[in-house]
């Protein structure tokens, strides 16, 4: 009998676009993006899931989102009802919140023609993302990231999921957003610790990946540090161009094992859990980012001088590089992460490490000893640091 073969492929396009104040009457952005999507006579509805943060930020954005559509019945059908959830890793931690969007989807008929709008941080866009993918087998959805963290590298990329049984991101699909709207405005209001916490996803690229931009973040971190609005939007734009850049540069769903965008996360994700996720995910992975960086250098691959500058410009962003969880048992401490995130990722443990500032390399093996070494390094640092 003769086998029967497939193989096709599917394209996937999207933008991300940036501009401030997205929702001001005068800036058509959006709906020239809805015109563009009109499809003749087919009614498309717009169901917003938004962060209850964002919306204790900007207590009249509701308000705004409402009158903005007002203008354009003639485009689309506004869900009056927006859903409002609670940021954070709550969002991705209660199964209760895929629920709430799914009803919503049931309720007011959001079929496959129509899109689910998110608003908020990571969490929230990896939540509503998820719950779009799953609803109909797919719903269009759009992103709006409104932290540093979202709009530079998780909200312009293809995941989405939700934590499940005590695991980081067990259940999710990898399904592209129609689009993402970076608005500017919404960083006015991040307290320090957001603001800070999505540098380090620009650290971490610019490691791997290039040097020139690693030296830009270097010679800006007081800058940014200070909250410097127009050294932030540049880093916002140069991280999202380089992550769009390595999706579609060869295994954007991760079919293998290699996961080079994640340098410093093996220990990054078991620090979040290990804190009960008080760690912002960006501040654990500055923390991944030092240790791994340590790490090369005792391989003999980093130098001393590169090691110490990375070091320096994540403590001059105002990071702190060592938190006492990081001591905890082996047994069910960081290097557990390293059984997870091999588990994770399926096949083999792929880590990448650091040649040189912008070059890196995988590994597929970690020296616990030296791990353990490593973290010690970083103990004694802060300790130092203190004293001064």
């Amino acid at each position: 009998m003769n086998h029967l073969h497939q193989a096709f492929s599917v394209r996937f396009t999207y933008t991300v676009f940036f501009t401030n104040q997205l929702f001001k009457k005068a800036n058509s952005l959006l709906s020239d993006f809805f015109s563009q999507q009109s499809t003749g006579d087919i009614r498309k509805k717009l169901l917003f899931v938004i962060d209850s943060g964002v919306i204790d930020a900007h207590p009249n954005l509701q308000s705004q989102i409402t009158t903005y559509f007002d203008q354009h019945t003639d485009i689309v059908d506004l869900i009056p009802d927006l859903l409002i959830i609670p940021g954070g890793e709550t969002a991705k931690n209660e199964p209760i919140y895929v629920e709430k969007i799914v009803d919503a989807v049931d309720k007011y008929g959001i079929d496959r023609h129509s899109y689910v709008v998110a608003i908020g941080g990571g969490s929230i866009l990896d939540l509503v993302g998820y719950a779009a993918a799953i609803s109909h087998r797919g719903i269009r959805h759009v992103r709006i990231p409104t932290t540093v963290l979202s709009q530079n590298d998780s909200g312009v990329g293809v995941k989405n999921g939700v934590n499940y049984r005590g695991k980081k991101n067990f259940l999710g699909t990898f399904v592209p957003p129609v689009a993402v709207f970076n608005d500017s405005s919404f960083l006015t209001t991040l307290d320090d610790r957001d603001w800070r916490s999505g540098i380090a996803e620009a650290v971490k690229v610019a490691l791997i990946k290039d040097a020139s931009f690693f030296e830009w973040i270097e010679a800006n971190a007081q800058a940014l540090a200070a909250r410097d609005s127009e050294a932030m939007d540049y880093l916002i734009h140069r991280c999202a161009q380089m992550h769009l850049e390595h999706i579609s540069g060869g295994d954007p769903f991760e079919m293998g094992s290699s996961r080079p965008l994640d340098f410093g996360h093996w220990s990054a994700h078991k620090l979040e859990q290990l804190t009960s996720f008080e760690l912002r995910h960006g501040e654990a992975v500055a923390i991944g980012i030092a240790m791994d960086s340590v790490y090369s250098h005792q391989l003999g691959w980093l130098t001393e001088q590169d090691t110490h500058r990375i070091l320096t410009t994540l403590r001059t962003l105002g990071f702190s590089l060592y938190q006492p969880m990081l001591d905890a048992n082996d047994s069910a401490g960081v290097l557990k992460g390293l059984a997870e995130f091999r588990e994770h990722l399926g096949g083999q443990l792929t880590i990448m490490l650091l040649e040189a500032i912008g070059r890196g390399v995988e590994v597929h093996e970690m020296n616990p000893d030296l791990v353990r070494q490593a973290i010690a390094t970083l103990k004694e640092q802060e300790q130092q640091a203190q004293l001064v």
